[in-house]
């Protein structure tokens, strides 16, 4: 079989999920199943893998599925629970009296505290909070939408408390040949990891900056009465400040603390500055910009959103109607920190199934030191917290089990297809695993310029699949086989990937489809993909460009 056939049939998988995807408009509950048996049937003839060895890669991927989705049901449980205790409520009301002005309410709301969202939460989370808020607050829901996919790039690498650093690269690079690699050069997947964090956190402090900026002047030009791209690049200093004060300490956090926290210390970091700036009015201008009355609105930008959110029982200050994601940030920094046995002991409870139907797959889960279990505790503690009453948090409870249902079954049919694939070294023909083969195909093919189109293939994964965390899972060991095989650096290409991922979701199909639920525009999705495919293309040309800049003249 020759290395193109190879590659053909490795990627064979992959263009199908896109195809039925996006072509066809498949449900993913439909389509992730055909495309998990048919790479069962490449792993089984064309690779001629074991069936225990499928079975164990399998099992592994249930491992790792079930880590993604015990996140996705705290950070849906916490915001339940919030939305049922009166806290949303509240916390909407506070961010109305700051400004009338739109574009600055954008920058608070969506990009920081959206940021500040995505790094405790992840998984979509942020256009879930901030769409249903900024329509609240008077924005047409299309608009909230965009607002809230465009949201989801810089922060979405570390979102999760770094979910696809530490879950989704990790589990991607987790192989015979990477560890070989690291082993020889001195270094542990930690040290490696760490490595790739601060390349991630350089490119998108450099790409990111300019996203609150590009969100002003995109709802401004699309949903203002002028059709105005200079009405929003007017506030461009307000702007550039809301950028700094996310991004400087983003990357701060990633030097010096790791994957964890950039998004989650940005976005607190960022809110405490900005709002002070704004109520002071500092750098806004003095023109206040709003959108037509509403009645002049085209019908599409119009959803069938009702805010039916709790109202407090009693008076809720803004402090406590935060203290719930305080709490999420307290926990994580304290159970991270090295300096404190609290990590230890929590990660000494481990399920481990070794060599798994006799194979050299191993599985691991530490579920305590997960960062979901930090957020479970604070939805939790929110209860006595907002003084709820049982049945408030059985709602909110029932409510998050029944989303849960839907991402679990696409999970555990992406994930286990992914461990195949890199589990599929072993095979009784002695060839390469599946994306060992796809990236020396690249490598022949393509060359050094490598580099510019790594973002593009992690932002491919991240739209086929809807999440950062499955695309570096899905691609990090072929943009690491790539980098190895071109003799470039290999941490730097995995990061450019991660960085593309966090584009992906701007254009993620399943996160559009979320978000306009949310605020009630299902119907509307293709109108939002073609104005977010504008930053996105953005994202991915600058931190290509970067990557390629990197390789030639810092090497």
């Amino acid at each position: 079989m020759s290395q193109s056939l190879q590659a053909l049939l490795a990627v064979l998988p992959i263009l199908v999920a896109a195809i039925l995807l996006v072509g066809f408009r498949i449900a993913a509950r439909i389509a992730m199943p055909a495309v998990y048996v048919l790479a069962v049937l490449i792993g089984l003839f064309a690779w001629a893998m074991p069936v225990t060895q499928i079975a164990a890669a399998s099992i592994q991927g249930l491992f790792i599925t079930f880590e993604i989705l015990f996140i996705i049901f705290a950070a849906i449980l916490l915001l339940n629970t919030l939305k049922h205790s009166g806290a949303i409520t509240a916390i909407r009301a506070g961010f109305a009296t700051i400004t009338p002005d739109r574009r600055v309410q954008l920058i608070i709301i969506s990009w920081l505290f959206g940021s500040f969202i995505e790094g405790a939460s992840g998984f979509g989370t942020p256009a879930a909070i901030t769409a249903p808020l900024l329509v609240a607050l008077g924005f047409p829901a299309m608009t909230a939408v965009m607002l809230g996919m465009m949201v989801q790039s810089t922060p979405v690498t570390f979102g999760a408390v770094g979910t696809p650093i530490l879950v989704g690269v990790r589990g991607g690079l987790e192989s015979p040949e990477v560890t070989q690699q690291l082993t020889a050069a001195g270094l542990t997947m930690a040290d490696h990891l760490q490595v790739v964090t601060v390349h991630v956190a350089v490119l998108h402090a450099i790409v990111g900056t300019a996203m609150p900026l590009f969100m002003v002047m995109m709802m401004t030009r699309f949903f203002g009465r002028n059709r105005s791209w200079t009405e929003g690049l007017s506030i461009w200093p307000f702007a550039l400040l809301g950028g700094l004060a996310f991004t400087v300490p983003y990357l701060l956090s990633g030097i010096f603390l790791g994957p964890a926290f950039p998004s989650l210390l940005g976005g607190m970091v960022g809110l405490a500055i900005v709002t002070t700036a704004a109520r002071k009015r500092f750098l806004v201008p003095d023109d206040e910009w709003d959108f037509a009355p509403r009645e002049e609105w085209p019908n599409q930008w119009i959803g069938q959103l009702e805010m039916r959110l709790e109202t407090p029982r009693e008076q809720m200050t803004p402090v406590r109607a935060w203290m719930p994601y305080v709490l999420v940030a307290g926990l994580l920094v304290i159970t991270r920190l090295p300096q404190l046995p609290i990590g230890r002991a929590l990660q000494s409870v481990a399920f481990r199934w070794e060599e798994i139907l006799g194979t050299a797959v191993t599985a691991t889960t530490t579920p305590f030191y997960l960062p979901a279990f930090m957020v479970l505790v604070a939805a939790l503690l929110t209860v006595a917290l907002h003084r709820m009453r049982g049945r408030e948090f059985l709602a909110a409870f029932s409510e998050s089990s029944r989303t849960l249902l839907g991402a679990g079954f696409v999970l555990i049919f992406t994930v286990p297809m992914v461990r195949i694939y890199i589990n599929s070294d072993v095979n009784a023909l002695g060839i390469d695993s599946m994306p060992i083969v796809m990236a020396d195909w690249v490598a022949v093919n393509v060359g050094a310029v490598w580099p510019f189109f790594a973002p593009f293939i992690g932002a491919l994964g991240a739209f086929i699949a809807g999440s950062n965390t499955v695309s570096n899972l899905m691609f990090a060991l072929l943009q690491h086989g790539v980098a190895t095989a071109l003799g470039i650096s290999a941490a730097l290409v995995v990061a450019l990937q991660a960085v593309g991922a966090a584009a992906g979701n701007m254009i993620a199909i399943h996160n559009v489809v979320a978000a306009s639920a949310t605020v009630g525009l299902l119907g509307q999705e293709g109108a939002t993909l073609r104005r977010t495919i504008i930053p996105t293309i953005y994202y991915l040309v600058m931190t290509g460009a970067l990557g390629l800049l990197a390789v030639r003249f810092l090497a």
